[in-house]
């Protein structure tokens, strides 16, 4: 049997092609509200498939949030999955935020039901927190290692809360965020033309010279457009590592909603200056 292409090639080419740029699907409640729609299965429904249908066949990078599906029950799962397999089959990589983090057989189940090819949430990769340790973490590395899927681990995240933990010392001195993405780039090691296991590094937080982010994986990086930040801000934050940053922008695309023509213009748009941002960095 052939071994599936990983995610860090295929993450690359889909960057290359078509922008470094990834949109959220978040359905808020006060978005579907923005958008006419009510607050219900129905709602989200028409949300879901609408944002697919404007970006699935052009950006790299599409990223559900959970949460807001699950919040429906399995009526909005069911959502989900459609909307997972359909942006799939549109080309768009799907990254799965759903920051899952646990021990054992526990995590091993979470791997399985967002890494495994056939769950019927299969996502190409999946955000995980590694604060029960990252050795906790060890299932879901190793089945998206077996069907070619990756991770975003939870790093240096642009929440202030994070700060207390992210930044503490361990007794080599060394902080826990920095543990985290030393542990990333030996995941990474060797792979060409980049690995299968990037961090979460918020765009909002400066300068992050401090932290050695060349861990030869992607960079997840939030905070692009409603939290401030813009495509200009990411060489200065990410450094020699911009090359590898993949911008997530939810609300500054999906305010422009319903509207496809809207929606696919406003992507189009921060697509091009992240490009540009990127390459002059």
């Amino acid at each position: 049997m052939t071994a599936p292409e990983p995610f860090g090639v295929r993450l690359r080419r889909a960057m290359d092609e078509r922008g470094p740029l990834c949109v959220g699907i978040d359905p808020h409640a006060s978005l579907l509200a923005e958008w006419g729609l009510a607050d219900d299965v129905a709602g989200l429904e028409r949300f879901s498939r609408t944002v697919v249908e404007a970006m699935a066949d052009r950006v790299a990078v599409l990223k559900p949030q959970s949460a807001f599906f699950e919040r429906f029950g399995s009526r909005g799962l069911a959502v989900l999955e459609k909307s997972v397999q359909e942006a799939r089959a549109a080309g768009a990589l799907v990254v799965m935020d759903a920051k899952r983090g646990d021990i054992g057989s526990t995590m091993a189940a979470y791997a399985e039901a967002f890494l495994h090819p056939d769950a019927p949430l299969f996502s190409d990769a999946l955000t995980v927190s590694p604060y029960l340790g990252y050795g906790s973490l060890g299932p879901a590395v190793a089945l998206a290692r077996e069907s070619g899927a990756g991770l975003f681990v939870l790093a240096l995240t642009s929440n202030p809360e994070g700060g207390e933990v992210q930044h503490a010392l361990r007794a080599d001195g060394r902080s826990v965020a920095a543990t985290v993405l030393a542990h990333l780039a030996a995941e990474n090691a060797g792979q060409e033309p980049l690995g299968s296991f990037g961090a979460v590094v918020g765009a909002t937080l400066g300068d992050l010279s401090g932290y050695d982010l060349d861990i030869n994986g992607p960079l997840l990086a939030p905070g692009i457009g409603a939290q401030g930040a813009t495509p200009a801000d990411l060489p200065a934050v990410f450094g020699t590592a911009v090359g590898n940053v993949v911008p997530n922008v939810s609300r500054g695309v999906l305010r422009h909603g319903p509207d496809v023509g809207a929606l696919r213009a406003a992507a189009g748009r921060f697509a091009e200056e992240i490009r540009t941002a990127v390459a002059g960095g």
